[in-house]
């Protein structure tokens, strides 16, 4: 059938074309399916190349069809992220998926899937442990520990977990592959292969990554950050000062709290040192800023619970023959340019491109706006 990776690509490296020559090995016959972050990203991090970069650059390393991974996925935590992505690669009739973990153990992740599905005493755990300050990794971690005697810490393993429970819990025919990852997320290492985080690291501070990356991808510097965004996201906060509560993943008692911060900070890493506890986690108020940059709402977040169609960013001729073969069992619209969808969910992704584009010189911007509208899938 077809292989499935779920990345951001942010950017491309070593590492990622490591993981795709390795899945293109184990099936040389089968297509390889990218379900890609697009311009905002899990962590709550705005991407430093574009969607249409990205899937030229993924094309041109093996990727055989790349399908966009919508914003009401692509931005929230791991839970919701898994759930779009194998959402996704279900309907799409992808019967494997390849991803990177630290731990690389499958019987452990399977294991941890179903205590979070069925064992009676996980939530309740998971709870107590909310309610003594943690933030929700460390809590599902600790409960994990306290059934199993196991823990999962590293981010990567979260997320393995998270395909491996949806996978599950949606009867998905998806057989989980992990391939051991070779360095660790926050670690910037003297060999070829690094962290997609080392990397952006590396071009803040205008130091040479062609070591790190493979060598058709080219990144402009200084690059995007979430910094960039601060007076659009300064903006926001202020004209919807009485209602931030309105805002995906803004709970309510961060309403004061940002407020206050608001005022004081003067940047969006001052911001967030300001509004750091040890229940809301560096990347969980990432994504609280990025929603409230894009004005999504819980209301928007509660009306897309499921994806709406399946975008194609772009194909090789294997992809292309692929799509050709289950197009016709598909059960939610197939869409290759913006104009052919109809749906909220589309529409939100104009407003994301829209956002994503504001820092840009005005003809980059155009072009930014023009390609979400008019441009169809990248062929290779």
């Amino acid at each position: 059938m077809a292989v499935g990776i779920v990345a951001e690509f942010n950017p491309f490296h070593n590492g990622h074309l490591y993981l795709v020559q390795k899945a293109k090995k184990m099936f040389p016959n089968e297509p390889l399916v990218i379900i890609l972050g697009g311009n905002f990203l899990e962590r709550g991090e705005v991407s430093i190349l574009n969607k249409w970069q990205k899937t030229e650059i993924a094309l041109t390393y093996g990727a055989d069809l790349v399908i966009e991974l919508p914003f009401p996925f692509a931005t929230q935590s791991a839970d919701y992220f898994a759930h779009g992505s194998i959402s996704l690669l279900k309907e799409l009739k992808v019967d494997k998926i390849v991803f990177g973990s630290e731990t690389n153990d499958i019987e452990m992740f399977s294991t941890f899937a179903d205590i979070q599905l069925k064992h009676p005493e996980y939530q309740q755990l998971v709870k107590q442990e909310m309610d003594l300050g943690k933030n929700y990794p460390t809590a599902l971690s600790n409960a994990l520990k306290k059934i199993t005697g196991k823990e999962i810490r590293l981010p990567n393993d979260t997320l393995a977990l998270s395909y491996i429970r949806e996978i599950k819990k949606q009867h998905a025919n998806i057989t989980p592959i992990s391939i051991q990852r070779t360095n660790d997320y926050h670690n910037l290492s003297h060999n070829h292969i690094t962290s997609a985080e080392s990397i952006r690291k590396l071009l803040l501070e205008n130091k040479d990554i062609t070591q790190y990356v493979p060598n058709k991808v080219i990144i402009k510097t200084p690059i995007l950050t979430n910094e960039q965004y601060y007076p659009y996201l300064k903006y926001q906060i202020l004209i919807h000062w009485n209602e931030l509560e309105k805002f995906q993943t803004v709970d309510e008692g961060m309403k004061t709290r940002i407020q206050k911060a608001i005022i004081k900070a003067e940047s969006y890493q001052e911001l967030i040192q300001l509004l750091k506890t040890k229940r809301y986690t560096y990347n969980r108020i990432q994504r609280m800023l990025t929603h409230i940059l894009c004005n999504f709402t819980k209301k928007e977040a509660n009306e897309m619970k499921q994806p709406e169609y399946i975008r194609v960013l772009g194909f090789s001729d294997l992809g292309k023959k692929y799509l050709n073969q289950i197009k016709k069992e598909l059960t939610i619209p197939l869409i290759t340019t913006y104009s052919k969808g109809n749906s909220n969910m589309l529409l939100l992704e104009q407003r994301i491109t829209s956002c994503y584009s504001l820092p840009f010189p005005l003809k980059e911007q155009k072009q930014l706006w023009e390609d979400e509208y008019k441009k169809g899938p990248i062929q290779m």
